[in-house]
């Protein structure tokens, strides 16, 4: 084996980990693996022997790469309103696959994503290498050029931030799917009530359809919203959305949403869909095929 090969087998043993970095720090798979593939071509440029913690250079190398597509991302101002509506990673309703389970570890549902993007970039960096992967606060300081004490306090703001609006779900996942059946049962039926009756008072909606991020809030409110859409003709399909029950909508054979919903306490708290007809043609719906 030559050193190159020796190489690319040290960094293949820590690509799932860069990936889960590179994801929940940009909420796009497509830019996640972008970042990826840019810490191996800095690493075949680079001499290992002068590199003492591999994990931790490429994990640094990761985040300054992820760092710059967010600030590339706001400079350019592609996303209306600012807001970039996280990729989902869909499932099979039985179970995830073990590379998504690795990229979804520490729950990282749709609803977390959401938070993260109202963060600054480097807030985010802080929060994610150091909340997420406990990366020393004078490490994450080097990568945004900020003293560890400024750093600890972007991390300590993030923090707030993500506590105060990130609803952290039930877990049993067969709970969560009779919540979600009840609800959709509900909206086939239109029956309003029943709908509000499943939904929390403060339940939250957001929903991407290509013009950015719109957000319903009160369980009167989502209720109708549920009511318009079941009138549309809609096939749903159960999948887990980012390793929570969700649902895949078609609409003559094509793809119409896909929804993360979040259950806690046995009511629907927060529903995030993804609706834009260009970002669903990029993703990979064959798993549900089974």
């Amino acid at each position: 084996m030559d050193e190159r090969d020796w190489l690319a087998g040290r960094f293949e043993e820590h690509r799932t980990h860069l990936r889960a970095v590179a994801y929940r720090m940009l909420g796009s798979l497509s830019e996640a693996d972008d970042a990826v593939q840019e810490a191996w071509l800095r690493l075949s440029r680079s001499d290992p022997d002068e590199i003492e913690n591999l994990r931790g250079w490429l994990t640094t190398v990761v985040a300054r790469v992820s760092l710059n597509m967010l600030r590339s991302r706001n400079t350019r101002r592609e996303e209306p309103f600012g807001v970039h509506f996280p990729d989902p990673i869909i499932d099979p309703p039985d179970g995830p696959d073990p590379e998504h389970e690795a990229l979804l570890a520490d729950s990282v549902g749709l609803a977390l994503l959401v938070v993260l993007e109202t963060l600054s970039p480097a807030e985010r960096l802080a929060f994610v290498l150091h909340d997420m992967f406990g990366v020393p606060f004078d490490e994450i300081a080097a990568i945004i050029e900020r003293s560890p004490e400024a750093t600890r306090q972007l991390a300590s703001r993030a923090r707030r931030r993500v506590q105060g609006e990130r609803i952290v779900p039930d877990p049993d996942r067969e709970r969560q799917r009779e919540v979600v059946e009840a609800f959709l049962a509900a909206a086939r039926e239109g029956e309003f009530e029943a709908l509000v009756a499943v939904l929390d008072p403060d339940v939250v909606l957001h929903q991407d359809f290509g013009a950015g991020v719109r957000e319903v809030r009160g369980a009167e409110a989502v209720a109708s919203q549920a009511q318009a859409y079941s009138q549309m003709g809609l096939v749903i399909h159960p999948a887990l959305v980012n390793g929570a029950v969700g649902a895949v909508a078609t609409r003559e054979g094509r793809p119409f949403s896909v929804g993360a919903v979040t259950v806690r306490d046995g009511k629907i708290v927060e529903l995030d869909f993804l609706a834009d007809p260009v970002r669903l043609a990029q993703l990979d719906l064959t798993v549900l095929d089974g």
